[in-house]
Parts: structure tokens; C-alpha cells; sequence
């Protein structure tokens, strides 16, 4: 029977079931040896070696797999390690890949250079492309199509359904980025989709001190290819991170609920201010892919971008010279409020509506502070750009 349950009561409540610890939280471990209790168990009992995780790290296994209605999961040390291991697992020598254009730049690169140097072609698609007219990029040798739904600089969303039966039809291999949607408004493996990354270092640690990575799926074999590669590669994750994750994980799903509250207020908002030409956010109903993230979301989150008006050389500068609360970093889903100029990270290959403004691109998380405080700390910035 299907587990009625809210998710964030599910998200408390599970525990691993070899948990004897009377804490609330797992027992944190630091180990690399570990005793057996006889020699045959060297070779025969899992696992033998700290690099295969302790009990935290079958907590934060089960939590995912709750969150993200996943039967596997396979912890990296981060999100990039995460998002090349979910293509590397997938192809071989002589493939083809298609990749949506609006993916994390590191992905990109994995893709680009990496798997090229694997003996692997990729060829980018638009993120909007109807699945229709992606069949017409697909070869004899595609194994994998890779999407990022938003895109984390330009917040386009693929028709995720579509693409994944598309996909299946071929025996190809879908994998989508879901850092953005984290399993707690964006559940792609229930849209078909085979394989979901997350970056647990953003929303899921919540707290912009741990890294992580996840890959999961439900398909046995499919993740039997993973945990082979992960293994080869020697990945792991650190009990430390993997604690910090566990506790993250336990209070996503409030404050998911605060940081998509407060930045779609904010987005609204800024539609409506001098300065502003666009607003990037798919919960907003100018936003042109909003069909979709009302069918396929449940939720926002605290991401998204705006285009500044053209406001000379100096705009961007007057603009963050202005902020007080918006801190200048990378990395987000934690609980301060970030902004960085998007225009030095913005790369595409099949161009884009945004290319001409892409200098005036900002990206926006916004944090757990006082909504009215940051929209005065915004409206400084934009006042500034008048001077």
C-alpha cells in the first residue's frame, strides 16, 4: 500500500532499518577501516570498507529515496560529481548524446570535453524544443538525452513527459538535473524519467556548509550500471556531509515552502518596477513555459533571474553597489539570499531569447530573510541604477 503520508511527515520519519541508536538524529562515523567479526566476513558481508558508508549514509540513502519516490540512490560527493556520474553510467565508446542547452556549466563541460575524450558526441538541443522535433536529432547511437528542468541561468522548462516517452520509445536513456525542483515540488522518475540528479550541497543540506551529490532511479539495472561506475571511480561521501545532509533533509520541505513563498512574491514584485524588463521565474504566469510547472511542479523555489533595462556600462555595477542583504557567491539554497551577474557563466550552442540581454542577466536565490527587508534591498538596487 502507497504511503499516504505528507512528505515532510515521511521525511522525519525514516529510518534505516538497522538503526539502533536511541538518538533522533544517526550516529555520526569516521571510519575507514572496519573490524569483521571473522575473515571469511572480509570477503563476504557489505560493507567491509568505510568508503561504502556507515549508518548515516543508508539514512540519507532512505530519505532520498522517500523524497524523490526513487527505489536507489547513489551518494557522490558533490552535485557535479553526481551529474557526470549519471552520464557516464548511461553510455560507452562510439555513442551519441543529446543535451538540453541550459545545463549547469560544469555539466556542460563533463559533456563537451570529458565524455569526448570517452569517445562520446554530444549535440545541444534548445530546452523548449517540442519532443517531436528532437526525434530529428536522435541517431542509431543516442543512449542518453540529459535535461536541467529549469535551467539554473535562464529557468526554461522541457516538456519532461513528452521527452521521457520519447525517450523509452528508443531505449534511450533520460537523465534530468532536479537540484532546482529537489524531489519536493519536482518528482521527474514519476514523469518517466529514468535517471534524477540532485546537488545536495543546495536545498537539500540547506545550509551553504556541506557538499553532496545523488543520483537515483528505479530501475534495477540501470542502477547496478551506476553503483559499478561509482565504485570504479572511487566515489564516496563524507560521513560529516552525510550527517549535515540527513538534518537538511529532515526540515526541506519548510522551508522549501518559505523560500518559494517569499521569491515568488518577489517576482511579482519586481515585474511591476522601473528598471525590470524581465523576470525569469515559471510560477509567474508571463513566464512562457508556466503551462508546464503548473502541470509538473507542485511548488517553487527560491531561484530564479531577472533581465535589468539597459541601464549603460556601469548599470550592473550601480545595481549590486547598491545591495546590502544580497550576498555575492555562488552556489544556493541556502538560507542567505544570494545575486550574481549571470553573464560570464551564460554559454549556449543553439542560441537563445535571452542572448541579447544576457549582459543585463541577474540571478537571484532568495534566502529565509524577511521578504519586505529584501524587496527594500532590491528597490535600493534598482534605484540606483537611475543615478
Amino acid at each position: 500500500m502507497t504511503d499516504q503520508k505528507d512528505l515532510s511527515t515521511r521525511l522525519i520519519h525514516t529510518r534505516s532499518g538497522g538503526r539502533h541508536s536511541p538518538t533522533v538524529n544517526p550516529p555520526l562515523e569516521r571510519g575507514s577501516t572496519l573490524l569483521m567479526p571473522d575473515i571469511e566476513a572480509l570477503y563476504r558481508d557489505s560493507p567491509s570498507y568505510g568508503r561504502g558508508g556507515l549508518a548515516v549514509h543508508r539514512e540519507l540513502e532512505d530519505g532520498l529515496c522517500t523524497l524523490e519516490g526513487a527505489s536507489f540512490a547513489q551518494l557522490t560527493p558533490n552535485g557535479l560529481s553526481a551529474c557526470a556520474l549519471a552520464a557516464a553510467s548511461t553510455v560507452r565508446a562510439g555513442d551519441h548524446v543529446l543535451v538540453a542547452d541550459n545545463v549547469y556549466g560544469p555539466a556542460r563541460r563533463f559533456c563537451t570535453r570529458r565524455l569526448r575524450e570517452m569517445g562520446v558526441e554530444a549535440t545541444f538541443f534548445a530546452a523548449r524544443t517540442p519532443a517531436d522535433d528532437l526525434a530529428g536529432l536522435i541517431r542509431p547511437n543516442t543512449r542518453m538525452i540529459y535535461l536541467e528542468s529549469p535551467g539554473s541561468l535562464t529557468f526554461e522548462l522541457c516538456d519532461t513527459p513528452a521527452i521521457a516517452a520519447l525517450a523509452r520509445s528508443r531505449n534511450i536513456i533520460t537523465v534530468l538535473d532536479n537540484t532546482w525542483g529537489c524531489g519536493a515540488v519536482h518528482r521527474p522518475l514519476e514523469l518517466g524519467v529514468d535517471i534524477s540528479v540532485q546537488a545536495l550541497t543546495k536545498y537539500v543540506v540547506g545550509h551553504a556548509d556541506a557538499f553532496g551529490g545523488a543520483v537515483l532511479c528505479r530501475d534495477k539495472s540501470i542502477g547496478a550500471k551506476i553503483t559499478a561506475t561509482a565504485i570504479d571511480w572511487g566515489l564516496s561521501l563524507a560521513p560529516d556531509d552525510a550527517w549535515l545532509a540527513v538534518r537538511g533533509l529532515r526540515t526541506l520541505p519548510v522551508r522549501l515552502k518559505a523560500h518559494g513563498a517569499s521569491a515568488t512574491r518577489i517576482a511579482g514584485w519586481l515585474e511591476t518596477q522601473k528598471g525590470v524588463a524581465h523576470v525569469l521565474h515559471p510560477g509567474l504566469e508571463s513566464h512562457p513555459d508556466h503551462a508546464i510547472w503548473q502541470r509538473d511542479f507542485s511548488g517553487a523555489t527560491g531561484l530564479f533571474g531577472l533581465v535589468l533595462e539597459d541601464a549603460g556600462p556601469d548599470g550592473l555595477q550601480r545595481f549590486f553597489g547598491a545591495l546590502s542583504l544580497f550576498g555575492f557567491g555562488f552556489s544556493w539554497g541556502g538560507y542567505e539570499s544570494l545575486a550574481i551577474p549571470a553573464d560570464p557563466k551564460f554559454k549556449r550552442e543553439t542560441g537563445h531569447p535571452i542572448e541579447g540581454d544576457r549582459d543585463r542577466l541577474i540571478r537571484v536565490h532568495i534566502g529565509l530573510e524577511d521578504t519586505d527587508d529584501l524587496i527594500a534591498d532590491l528597490s535600493a538596487g534598482l534605484m540606483a541604477l537611475g543615478d
